[in-house]
């Protein structure tokens, strides 16, 4: 059977010409979405006369022949077909004749390609804010479990300040609550109709785009023909959100990796996502979490493919618009399948008190304190910072660490304020006396908690449109 489009030709496709311009072996994935969008456009062109209703009777009947077929796997594909929409029309056309080939009226591929990726983008931002959901219920858990054990923070990977789990897990929750955000904002731009633009101008034919609008649950329709086939702007924006979401997980399995290494040894990682060494028998691997460190690169790097595809391209389609397609296919796939797995790992982290203990005794964590707490007797901070860097100077050529710290010694270096010793600068009090909201402190920590909640509660009621 040669091509629907091609009457202007004399000649077929070679083979290898054929396989180099197919979209079949991917956007094959398409085909619900193309029936449907199809269903909604047989009846569109019956409700306005375009297409009587015994055609509409025979399309519809077709188009539910043709999607069993696809579903037991009884259609198979050719390459000359080139896309999942001319593999539908062909058999359309073998099941039910002449009707089948009216249903193309008022509508182009051009179109007709980019209702189907929005439905199913509309879907994977659905199912990507489910899971994301899911990731986030196992943060607010994994951060009431520890919520009170202290544990050193860091800045250029060294001692910084006390800060608890339960604060570091808020903190990871706090970036993957944008991420669903940015999805869940995303819907309203991507609920817009393409159907019934055609190739780029619209039609002469009396359509009804409001019907197709209504029947696949759109918001309104699209404005502009040129813009609504020349844009892949939702796609770029899901390929983006996608992109961060990752990078977010990737730097957090990246803690994770640290965290688990013999240097740290802070946490303890579930053996079911680990893997051993084929040479040494020894080895616990954190693979899982290495690979989530990893496959943010793809996600990376098909973002930069669709922007690059799009940067020269002129009004309205191109054909370089086919490599959309796998791009934002791996991307869904990638970030899905990676933010179900990190939650399943995560499930299985407990962080180690007795080291986070000893740890906590090393670099002089307690610093920030002391030096505000000589702001409250009224030396400038500027001063009292470096009255307190003087100190950890001292204690470093002397061998102490702040508990070792005698009044003696501190009027070495010129610290009285009354002070007689640093006892009161424990690690405990450091949580303690942080209130401010956004600390470390276990009242606001808290808070913190039960706002997560919150928003998990209203993400589950369908209330969730903003995290704020």
């Amino acid at each position: 059977m040669k091509n629907l489009w091609g009457g202007r030709f004399s000649a077929q496709m070679e083979d290898y010409t054929a396989d180099y311009n197919e979209s079949l072996s991917f956007d094959h994935v398409l085909y619900k979405y193309s029936i449907e969008a199809s269903r909604a456009h047989a009846q569109m062109l019956a409700d306005t006369g375009i297409l009587t209703e015994e055609d509409c009777h025979k399309i519809l009947e077709g188009l539910d022949t043709v999607e069993g077929k696809l579903d037991r796997g009884e259609i198979s594909f050719d390459i000359m077909d080139e896309d999942i929409m001319m593999t539908i029309e062909k058999h359309l056309i073998l099941e039910i004749g002449d009707a089948g080939k009216r249903l193309h009226t008022a509508r182009s591929r051009n179109d007709q390609n980019v209702v189907d990726e929005t439905l199913f983008l509309r879907d994977a931002v659905e199912n990507t804010m489910a899971k994301l959901s899911d990731l986030l219920e196992v943060i607010l858990r994994k951060a009431e479990e520890q919520k009170d054990v202290i544990m050193p923070g860091f800045t250029h990977l060294q001692h910084a300040q006390p800060i608890t789990v339960g604060y570091y897990y808020m903190a990871h929750f706090q970036g993957l609550a944008r991420d669903y955000e940015r999805f869940s904002e995303s819907r309203k731009r991507i609920n817009v109709n393409p159907l019934g633009v055609c190739a780029l101008a619209g039609t002469t034919l009396p359509t009804d785009r409001f019907i197709t609008t209504r029947m696949l649950g759109f918001d309104r329709p699209s404005e502009n023909g040129l813009d609504t086939i020349g844009s892949r702007d939702n796609f770029a924006e899901y390929l983006f959100h996608a992109a961060l979401c990752m990078t977010h997980l990737s730097g957090f399995a990246e803690e994770m990796i640290v965290f688990m290494s013999q240097e740290f040894s802070f946490i303890d990682m579930d053996d079911s996502f680990c893997t051993g060494s084929s040479i040494m028998p020894q080895k616990k691997n954190p693979d899982i979490a290495e690979l989530v460190r990893g496959k943010a690169s793809r996600t990376i790097g098909n973002l930069v493919t669709l922007l690059t595809m799009l940067k020269g391209t002129f009004l309205t389609l191109n054909k370089d618009y086919q490599e959309d397609k796998e791009a934002l296919f791996d991307s869904i796939h990638t970030l899905d399948r990676t933010v179900f797995i990190f939650a399943r790992m995560l499930e299985k982290v407990t962080f180690r008190e007795d080291v986070l203990r000893e740890q906590l005794k090393k670099g002089f964590i307690e610093a920030t304190d002391i030096a505000e707490y000589l702001v409250g007797q009224g030396v400038p901070f500027r001063q009292a910072h470096e009255m307190v860097g003087n100190l950890v100077k001292y204690c470093e050529a002397t061998g102490k660490g702040f508990p070792d710290v005698t009044a003696e010694d501190l009027a070495q270096v010129g610290i009285r304020h009354g002070l007689s010793d640093l006892s009161q600068f424990t690690v405990e009090n450091c949580i303690r006396n942080r209130s401010s909201y956004g600390g470390t402190g276990t009242e606001d920590v808290q808070r913190q908690i039960e706002a997560g909640w919150e928003l998990v509660k209203r993400i589950q009621e369908g209330q969730a449109d903003s995290c704020r």
